[in-house]
């Protein structure tokens, strides 16, 4: 092969390598500025209308709505699909959450978890509840003579999640009995939730929910 043939062959690759390196570079760039118009996209619909019930934050003051600061991002991604594909069908999903999530798309549903999980959970004002203390042995420890497991091994000693499993430290007590209840007749259809509530009596639920509300 001839010099110039060489020449020609190696400036040829190179411009190939060269336009392959400048496609990967402008995929990338392209998929940063997809993934900021989302969470633009994200932050607005948090403010301005997911906030109207869960606070701009997540920081809820209205114990009828969920806490979502510092909740674990894979699982608001989980529930915000399970609203859209309507497959969480308890009253307030129905109500309120099915059409809230019906026009979110993954890169919004992903942004907004990402932007909720990040938060800074406030604490809560509840604690002097008598309830907290028999709460707090359930919550440890379960009740083995009823066939009810420690939530803990879940959630988490500080109950703040762990794995696919939520945060539920500082959530208001009022929602966390309704999502027992809920668990417990099936109504909010969770094989590993209905397991653990089916055994529980309301007082003992009251008493979890109050422990939890008070957790930081």
């Amino acid at each position: 092969m001839s010099t110039k043939r060489l020449r020609t062959s190696s400036v040829s690759t190179l411009a190939l390598m060269g336009a392959v390196m400048l496609s990967a570079v402008n995929r990338e760039a392209l998929a940063d500025e997809i993934d900021g118009a989302a969470k633009l996209r994200a932050q607005k619909v948090a403010i301005t209308v997911c906030g109207t019930c869960h606070g701009a934050t997540g920081n809820s003051t209205q114990p009828k709505f969920p806490r979502l600061a510092g909740q674990k991002a894979s699982y608001l991604v989980a529930q915000l699909k399970g609203f859209r594909a309507q497959t969480r069908g308890d009253p307030d999903a129905i109500s309120y959450m099915w059409g809230m999530a019906s026009e979110l798309d993954d890169p919004t549903i992903e942004a907004l978890a990402a932007y909720y999980a990040a938060q800074k959970p406030e604490p809560s004002s509840s604690g002097g509840s008598p309830l907290v203390a028999p709460g707090r042995e359930i919550y440890e420890h379960g009740i083995a003579n009823e066939g009810v497991p420690a939530c803990s091994s879940c959630h988490g000693p500080d109950a703040h999640g762990l794995q696919e499993f939520p945060r539920l430290a500082g959530q208001h007590g009022q929602y966390v009995l309704k999502q027992l209840s809920s668990f417990q007749s099936n109504m909010r259809n969770v094989a590993v939730m209905h397991g653990v509530a089916q055994n529980l009596r309301t007082p003992e639920m009251q008493a979890v929910a109050a422990y939890l509300e008070a957790q930081p």
